[in-house]
């Protein structure tokens, strides 16, 4: 298996996918952001200065999801047919679980905009609490479901 954004002299190209098929796509990407419990109360209880976090984080989301081939330079802009992203309170991390659905009809994936938009709500949430918790931790970026195209379907473990 080759990397498939490097032609044979190793030079980095856009896959050329005018010979794919145009088939129905999703990918759901998840990450969390954790913060200190203090943090967590004034986001759930909608008491942070600059607005309603999760609503603002939600938007930022979807709309880099629709910018993500602005962002990544070997990307293809896509038709997306839906973006979805939630933001759920988890009191044990303490923080915010964020899952990002984009869907397409098209001739590639779409596991690049939807880590795009979980990664930019969670940042988001950062800018929008950072004046009360610089500490705050993201991770667990991850696809965890792909399906459609030539690959079909994968789940994460």
């Amino acid at each position: 298996m080759s990397l498939t954004h490097f032609d044979c002299k190793g030079d980095a190209h856009m896959v050329d996918v005018s010979d794919k098929p145009v088939t129905s796509r999703i990918a759901v990407a998840e990450t969390y952001i954790k913060m200190q419990r203090e943090t967590f109360d004034i986001i759930t209880e909608g008491r942070a200065k600059k607005g309603d976090v999760m609503g603002v984080a939600r938007l930022a989301g979807i709309m880099a999801a629709k910018r993500t081939a602005d962002l990544i330079p070997l990307c293809h802009p896509l038709p997306i047919t839906k973006v979805s992203v939630e933001l759920t309170p988890d009191a044990e991390l303490p923080g915010l679980r964020i899952e990002a659905t984009v869907k397409t009809t098209g001739q590639t994936g779409v596991e690049m905009e939807a880590l795009t938009a979980a990664s930019i709500a969670a940042l988001t949430v950062y800018d929008m609490a950072k004046a009360v918790d610089k500490g705050m931790e993201i991770g667990g970026l991850r696809v965890m479901l792909k399906d459609g195209g030539k690959s079909g379907r994968f789940v994460a473990s």
